[in-house]
């Protein structure tokens, strides 16, 4: 349903350099990038975007798809490095689902970002 997000931000430096070193773990690139834009994601399609803006945005809530548990780790410790809040360490939420495994952290604009695995690995 959902073809692309896009999030303005008054840092959009700091946000692009965050989410590079954050979703790299999970196997997405800045695929395209011009003055005050970016666009993140994989196989030519990029369903994340960045643009700058004067204005700071209210936080949402994104979940990015990882393809195994071991990439959830390993976004999770990338954006802890780049800057992040701690939001829920990685791991199981058998509350959603019984292989429901995930981490969430605070971006430096305030938004709730995720990294979900659905499959038992």
């Amino acid at each position: 349903m959902i073809d692309h997000i896009g999030l303005r931000t008054p840092q959009f430096d700091a946000l692009a350099r965050f989410y590079e070193a954050c979703l790299a773990p999970l196997g997405y690139t800045k695929l395209f990038a011009w003055e005050g834009a970016a666009g993140f994601g994989r196989n030519d399609t990029a369903p994340l975007w960045l643009g700058a803006s004067t204005t700071r945005p209210t936080g949402i809530h994104i979940a990015l798809s990882a393809l195994d548990h071991a990439a959830v780790d390993a976004f999770y410790k990338a954006a802890l490095d780049a800057g992040a809040v701690d939001n829920g360490k990685p791991g199981l939420r058998p509350d959603y689902h019984a292989n429901y495994y995930a981490a969430f952290v605070i971006d430096p604009d305030g938004n709730n970002l995720e990294a979900v695995c659905h499959v038992a690995t």
